[in-house]
């Protein structure tokens, strides 16, 4: 018992803040500053317990869940991301006040869902930890006040989501049709020898619908945009990171069940990467709206994941993990800073950044060097992560799809380029008053700044704990 409950570590960190935040709901007065201190405490607590079950290996539940490096990795990923989110809502304006202990608790039960899900190796258990993620995202959307666009963007995600899910249960009996089993193991056995059946290549990519709708990849992006901006700003940075990096978990153990012998999926992938590259870059350069405009740059981003994915070789599915985590570390940054320049909770245009650099030069540095990273300019993360799904690609002799890709980068250097010009250039039409920025904000920015050029410039470390976890699903340890 004592060594199962080590392996089931981060997930019972995670369980015990959701309780605690449940009975902190059913308080007849809601105290903000107690609930957060709480929030953030057990979140803390969470990464702290992701950390100790990183080395942690076994399985659980006959084979249902397993625990082993890959699994582990995307949890300490999920723990990081859901404290960085908590650390910013110590002024939760977009969300009433007597909603804040369901805001925190809905956000704790979507990140143990994605934590089961990560773990999860049979499809009946896979499918349901993706409805507990999905379904407290599902709540979090509406909750937002003062505007009336979020019950619209909660609906139109959850009727978008619905249909995703359903292609996925669709796609689910289809693999189970022809493997005769749930278990990812006895599929992975079975499905290289006949994923050149149609029901088995057309029922696995179904499958994989469920995830490219959580990653927004064309054509499942639709939702994106409205629900960016229609959910409050501290959920939109949850959706924007975390979420992500459980759809790229669960899109790289599902295609390694293939063992990158289907070029039918193969073909499907690169037309999807290429769909969402260039959909996603040529409509953000319109947009007006920032969180629009992030939205539609998270399906291109999309894109380049699914570059390293395709190649479902050992190089291409570490690089895609290396670059989730620049893409968290980059957007958090970017929304952050979304999050502190819009105190009242309220919507962002790109104009209202017009003045920033004088009225909070720090928030303006960090959002031009987490803009910088997203174009991929060096010597940021964005850049070192771009450098390796396109040598990922390059090497599995995908040359034109690389160059696709350069094309792609090249033409989001001009609506990134856009905020920074407002940020830095333009004057406002009406004065602003200076941002003031604590010292645990300050403290967070210069640490986010660090980051983005510290693990552009040094990327081994996380390079070799990525490749170390891929490892262990290719059979490699």
């Amino acid at each position: 018992m004592p060594s199962d409950l080590a392996l089931f570590l981060p997930e019972t960190s995670a369980l015990l803040m959701a309780l605690v935040l449940f009975f902190l709901s059913l308080a007849r007065e809601t105290h903000h500053r107690r609930t957060y201190i709480w929030a953030l405490g057990l979140s803390l607590l969470g990464v702290v317990a992701a950390l100790a079950g990183l080395g942690a290996q076994g399985s659980l539940f006959f084979g249902a869940y397993r625990v082993d490096l890959f699994s582990q990795v995307f949890k300490l990923i999920l723990a990081v991301a859901v404290f960085l989110v908590v650390s910013i809502c110590g002024e939760l304006t977009g969300v009433e006040e007597r909603y804040h202990p369901e805001f925190f608790l809905f956000l704790t039960t979507c990140t143990l869902g994605m934590m089961l899900m990560v773990s999860a190796m049979e499809l009946m258990t896979l499918y349901f930890s993706l409805e507990l993620s999905s379904f407290s995202l599902y709540l979090l959307v509406p909750l937002r006040s003062g505007v009336r666009i979020d019950v619209e963007a909660g609906v139109k995600y959850l009727f978008i989501g619905i249909t995703a899910s359903c292609i996925m249960l669709f796609g689910m009996s289809y693999v189970f049709g022809v493997a005769h089993s749930t278990s990812l193991d006895k599929i992975m056995d079975v499905l290289p020898l006949l994923i050149h059946q149609p029901a088995a290549a057309i029922g696995l990519l179904l499958l994989l619908s469920g995830f490219f709708f959580k990653l927004a990849v064309f054509p499942f992006h639709f939702w994106a945009p409205d629900v960016y901006q229609g959910a409050a700003n501290q959920v939109t940075t949850y959706i924007a990171t975390a979420s992500k990096a459980a759809a790229v978990a669960l899109l790289i153990r599902l295609t390694a069940l293939t063992s990158g012998t289907s070029l039918y999926l193969m073909n499907v992938l690169i037309g999807l990467c290429v769909a969402s590259m260039c959909l996603g870059n040529l409509v953000a350069i319109v947009q007006k709206d920032l969180k629009r405009m992030l939205a539609y740059s998270s399906v291109a981003h999309a894109g380049y994941v699914l570059m390293g994915i395709l190649t479902m070789t050992e190089l291409g599915y570490s690089s895609s993990i290396f670059y989730t985590v620049a893409y968290m570390v980059m957007n958090f940054a970017a929304f952050m800073v979304v999050v502190k320049v819009a105190s009242r909770g309220q919507d962002l245009k790109i104009a209202d950044l017009a003045g920033l650099h004088r009225r909070a030069p720090l928030l303006a540095l960090t959002l031009m060097m987490a803009l910088f990273s997203l174009a991929g300019i060096p010597p940021t993360v964005g850049f070192t992560g771009k450098f390796l799904v396109f040598a990922a690609a390059m090497q599995h002799g995908h040359f034109w799809l690389v160059l696709v890709g350069m094309i792609n980068a090249t033409v989001s250097l001009y609506y990134y380029l856009m905020v920074i010009k407002a940020a830095y250039l333009l004057e406002p039409g009406v004065q602003a008053p200076p941002i003031e920025v604590s010292v645990p904000t300050r403290l967070l920015n210069y640490a986010l700044i660090a980051g983005l050029v510290y693990l552009g410039v040094f990327p081994q470390q996380l390079l070799g704990l990525a490749d170390s976890a891929v490892r262990h699903i290719l059979g490699g340890v």
